[in-house]
């Protein structure tokens, strides 16, 4: 718990930046914003259109006693829209980091430097970005399948679903978010996720905290450069192989 815990404070210690480098942490607001922009505009129309899905998509139902049909209805609706969060959180922080990349590119090397290495390998480059984007929206895909049919399962399923969703997302939010860092030192893939393992909890710490407040209304915009110094963090404190500083 501790470990989870301080994960969670490196968010914080991400957020600190508002402070110490205003102007560098406000210009990661602009792509947060328009992404955030295209994709609340998505969620509105899911919900606008979400009673007439889910009357479409179960037919079967119309023959049942209303308050039957009511209940299936109302659950396959909360599993879509418990799907629908998941995509929306992966894909911003995708596309968010794809046309953000020279913002947050400056946000990551200015808490670099401010820690001790101005002078390491950063050369990820606009096509890396879009690679890592498009694999961390297919993850995101598989782990909104999953939240969804957790979220059938009845009465349980939508707090089941949620509970899931948060920690996988925020698994694949800190490790697609700390591989810059990671990938700069010559870290490859696979020992990433290796290291990662080992620190379980202080990662998922870190992603969940991110998680959570991505769901807070505009609080994905305002969390997005702050995630990305936070994750700088976390990245070599799981290089120093220390217990977090809380």
């Amino acid at each position: 718990m501790r470990e989870f815990i301080g994960g969670m404070g490196l968010l914080g210690r991400g957020f600190a930046y508002w402070r110490r480098r205003p102007g560098l942490m406000a210009l990661g607001l602009i792509p947060a914003g328009i992404v955030a922009a295209v994709l609340l505009a998505g969620l509105i129309a899911l919900g606008v259109a979400l009673p007439g899905l889910t009357v479409a998509i179960t037919p079967w139902a119309d023959g049942w006693p209303g308050l039957w049909a009511t209940v299936v209805r109302v659950t396959i609706g909360t599993a879509m829209v418990g799907a629908a969060l998941v995509l929306v959180a992966v894909s911003f922080t995708a596309l968010t980091l794809i046309v953000g990349e020279p913002f947050y590119d400056r946000i990551w090397r200015s808490v670099e430097r401010d820690l001790g290495d101005a002078e390491i390998d950063a050369d990820a480059g606009f096509w890396r970005s879009v690679r890592d984007g498009v694999g961390l929206f297919l993850r995101g895909v598989l782990v909104a399948v999953c939240a969804a049919l957790v979220g059938l399962i009845p009465v349980v399923g939508g707090v089941l679903g949620a509970v899931l969703a948060v920690l996988l997302t925020g698994w694949l939010l800190a490790e697609e978010l700390s591989s810059r860092a990671l990938s700069a030192r010559g870290v490859q893939r696979a020992q990433r996720r290796v290291l990662m393992r080992a620190n379980r909890a202080r990662v998922l710490g870190f992603g969940v905290a991110t998680q959570l407040c991505f769901l807070v209304p505009l609080g994905a915009v305002a969390t997005m450069p702050a995630a990305v110094a936070g994750s700088t963090v976390l990245a070599r404190s799981l290089l120093a192989k220390k217990p977090v500083e809380r």
